[in-house]
């Protein structure tokens, strides 16, 4: 039993005598905490338009590898075309299913970007047709000779007086109207 007292009293005696070391050493540095790897916290960064040591070319500020794509971008390599059209509608295919939610998600975005130019069944009467010229109507031998691909590169690259869509319609987003322009143009009349 009195080996047992001396231990809590040692124990007690290691709680306090910490307590007090350490009311102590916060008391000699202002109220702040020790910190165990100041490094850690305080990394020493480079500016980025400054000087590096460490890079063999002396910048910090590096290209990227020559190939690299950045994240949530899809690289389109073909140019704005006949023939890189052509091309396209040969190499690319829709990875749409074309179902009933596609195709509903498709008229909705057709409804938002296309509808003003090309109607709302593609016939080419679109609200803004009396200023400016006529685009084709999907049923037109030109319009139902197109792949897929070719569609699709339409909206990213533009074609004649259309602008490309690229920059406002996101890459996955441009599958689903083509999808929808394809049910128009195979029905002729709005797609369900």
């Amino acid at each position: 039993m009195r080996v047992r007292q001396v231990t809590i009293a040692w124990v007690l005696f290691a709680i306090t005598t910490g307590a007090l070391v350490v009311a102590l050493r916060a008391s000699t540095t202002g109220g702040r905490a020790m910190e165990y790897m100041p490094d850690m916290a305080y990394a020493v960064p480079y500016k980025a338009f400054a000087r590096n040591p460490v890079t063999r070319d002396g910048k910090t500020l590096q290209l990227p590898p020559p190939g690299t794509v950045p994240r949530g971008i899809h690289p389109f390599r073909y140019a704005a075309t006949p023939e890189d059209a052509l091309r396209a509608g040969r190499e690319l295919h829709n990875p749409i299913a074309p179902t009933a939610e596609a195709l509903a998600h498709g008229r909705a975005l057709y409804e938002t970007f296309c509808i003003v130019c090309h109607g709302p069944e593609g016939k080419g009467d679109g609200q803004l047709v009396p200023r400016i010229p006529n685009p084709p109507a999907y049923s037109s031998a030109r319009v139902r000779a197109m792949a897929p691909g070719q569609i699709f590169h339409v909206i990213t690259r533009g074609s004649n007086r259309m602008p490309s869509y690229a920059a406002q319609i996101p890459y996955d987003e441009r599958w689903y109207i083509v999808l929808y322009v394809g049910a128009l143009r195979d029905r002729g009349v709005a797609a369900p």
